[in-house]
């Protein structure tokens, strides 16, 4: 087992797994490591590259210093008797009384044993800025775990929140009763649906049935008052996004979203820019925010929402379309789930030189340098 460590360092010396556990989203992994003296933990992502880790235990007698000879090995440290609340050590943890909870986000994870909380690696762990997990025994501040003690009134609930999130995905008739609940309100706000499509994250996994989340996409055809086509995904909203928290102090207003793009081309086609973003913030652990810009991953010419005209290489994401020309856009606020509000972001598409103006001067020049230009946030 090695020391605490960053980035795709590979364990030295003889270490045992006693845990190991992927994320729902796949895009983390938990492996709970042992030589016999201590036990560590790490948050690894698709690339088995560290980006979280904690001290556990010690299981023999703390020394009375931190022990650097296990750090000049490469092993992580045994910490002094100051720092631990064992002193003499503990007993070897017992696989079969560990339980994994992802954090519903899928950006950090919990330890329980026995029912109890043993250790936390939150999203914003990063040992490359010396901020490790946090341990039930660890009893002071170090560069290898912060007392669970400290972060307890947080992590207790929410740790509570992300089991019962995990047992509600499960139980029979849940997902039914979220997809009743977002196309309700999309019959409310956009009329009558014509097709869905369910799970569009199985077009990118060679059409296995993909990881979650399950996202669908319903479209609601023009009409009357209304001369494009509307498509929406049904099925992000049920997850908060990943690392909202680090940029804002308040996640409930930007956890949860859907995706929207009002179009003119045929359905099948449009929609077809969905299976790469609708998966996406759980695969690359990141959010989506209001005005963000996210770049094409294929060339050009085989971007979805294409006219053969067009050098699309990405889309902007806008919460408020009508800053765009274009008619005027449908309200879509008024759905809540566990208190969140729902945002819809609606997808209108830009060039790879937009992409990298937004990049250096903000999201809002390019918006505005859009809006002066007539791009209508309607694709056609």
């Amino acid at each position: 087992m090695s020391v605490l460590r960053r980035g795709a360092a590979a364990p030295r010396g003889s270490a045992a797994t006693v845990v190991h556990a992927a994320s729902p989203y796949g895009s983390r992994r938990l492996t709970l490591e042992t030589d016999g003296e201590v036990t560590a933990a790490y948050l690894k992502d698709a690339r088995d590259s560290v980006v979280g880790a904690v001290w556990v235990a010690n299981h023999r007698e703390a020394p009375r210093e931190l022990d650097r000879s296990r750090l000049d090995a490469g092993l992580a440290p045994l910490l002094p008797e100051s720092h631990v609340r064992h002193p003499a050590g503990r007993p070897a943890l017992d696989p079969d009384a560990l339980e994994v909870v992802w954090f519903e986000e899928g950006d950090g994870v919990a330890l329980l044993e026995e029912g109890d909380l043993l250790l936390v690696i939150p999203g914003w762990s990063d040992m490359g800025r010396g901020i490790p997990g946090y341990a039930r025994d660890a009893t002071h501040q170090s560069p290898f775990a912060f007392p669970l003690d400290e972060g307890i009134e947080d992590f207790g609930p929410r740790v509570h929140q992300a089991r019962e999130h995990w047992k509600r995905c499960l139980a029979d008739g849940s997902w039914a009763e979220f997809q009743q609940s977002v196309l309700g309100h999309l019959l409310q706000r956009l009329g009558p649906s014509g097709h869905y499509w369910h799970d569009v994250g199985r077009q990118l996994a060679g059409g296995r049935p993909s990881m979650a989340p399950t996202v669908g996409v319903s479209e609601r055809p023009a009409r009357g008052d209304r001369e494009f086509t509307v498509l929406s995904t049904v099925g992000m909203s049920r997850q908060r996004m990943p690392t909202v928290e680090l940029y804002e102090d308040d996640v409930a207003p930007y956890g949860r979203i859907e995706l929207a793009v009002a179009s003119t081309l045929p359905s099948q086609r449009s929609g077809s820019i969905f299976p790469w973003l609708a998966q996406y913030p759980w695969r690359s652990v990141t959010w989506f925010a209001p005005g963000d810009v996210v770049k094409w991953y294929h060339e050009a010419r085989t971007f979805p929402l294409g006219n053969g005209e067009s050098s699309w290489e990405g889309v902007l994401l806008l919460d408020d379309p009508n800053r765009l020309a274009g008619p005027e856009a449908p309200g879509m606020t008024g759905l809540t789930l566990n208190g969140d509000a729902v945002r819809w972001l609606w997808l209108v598409p830009i060039t790879g030189e937009e992409h990298r103006f937004a990049k250096s001067e903000g999201s809002d020049a390019l918006i505005r340098r859009l809006a002066q230009q007539g791009r209508s946030w309607v694709v056609s």
